[in-house]
């Protein structure tokens, strides 16, 4: 099964579960998953933009839909950035999810933009992406967030992205001037990332779990026949934070997460 790559071992803090970070008094934008709030203290801090990382099927989209959803739901604009898959396609997989509600895009609250079609309207059809290229790129979605108001973003996904851009120190800048671009703006956003061959990555290069507020790391494991989702907040800057293990299980109603309890058999973990 899947491994996450090697992260910092959570301490057995009485009531924390795991080692817990200074807290701040920062803005926060709660995500609406109740469990991922509890762990964050209130929610991410307003302005951070963070990693959802981990590999096939162990619910990054899914997580980073609700996010949105519950935004919307807050009179947040929220706006979703589509790489890979088509916009008409996600919704017809969030409309099997109680928690999901039509009338949010409709009212234009919930936002969806296939990203291919503006490489194709904006002329970016060259396999590596250019710096001047990339510049392109920024200020498109620099402007998509300022014309719909969006304070929450998510961009699916991240590595699909860098695919174009391949060099580090381009993905690098990349990174720090749309982070900058977002903040600005008041936007929260989430990246989502596959996670690299190399032990130890959070992603494809290794660089953009540098240039990142936060990491959430998802991975699959196998325990007594059964496979398991996992959650873990590896880091989340301007917040306390667990950094616990939690099974996550996505439902109708949305994601719930349990602590993940030591003992028994189990193979794909940390």
């Amino acid at each position: 099964m899947d491994s996450p790559p090697a992260a910092s071992p959570a301490s057995d803090v009485p009531g924390a579960g795991g080692l817990m970070t200074p807290a701040t008094h920062l803005e926060r934008c709660a995500t609406g998953i109740e469990g991922l709030d509890s762990i964050l203290q209130g929610g991410i801090p307003r302005g951070n933009m963070v990693l959802v990382a981990g590999s096939v099927g162990t619910g990054k989209t899914t997580l980073s839909l609700e996010f949105l959803v519950r935004g919307a739901e807050r009179g947040e604009r929220s706006l979703f950035i589509s790489v890979t898959e088509s916009s008409t396609k996600l919704v017809q997989n969030l409309s099997t999810f109680e928690f999901f509600r039509q009338d949010l895009v409709n009212q234009g609250q919930l936002v969806f933009v296939d990203l291919p079609n503006l490489y194709l309207k904006l002329g970016l059809e060259r396999e590596e992406l250019s710096p001047e290229e990339i510049d392109i790129l920024i200020r498109t979605i620099r402007d998509l967030v300022r014309s719909t108001g969006a304070k929450r973003l998510v961009l699916d996904s991240l590595t699909s992205v860098c695919y174009r851009i391949r060099r580090d120190e381009q993905i690098r800048d990349f990174m720090l001037r749309l982070g900058q671009e977002l903040k600005e703006a008041g936007c929260t956003s989430l990246l989502v990332s596959e996670i690299g061959p190399q032990p130890g990555r959070y992603s494809l290069h290794g660089v953009e779990e540098a240039i990142v507020d936060g990491v959430v790391l998802l991975w699959n494991t196998r325990r007594m026949g059964d496979i398991l989702r996992v959650l873990q907040i590896v880091k989340m800057r301007g917040t306390a934070h667990s950094r616990a293990q939690y099974v996550i299980e996505l439902t109708p109603i949305g994601m719930l997460m349990a602590p993940h309890l030591k003992g028994g058999r189990s193979e794909g973990g940390p």
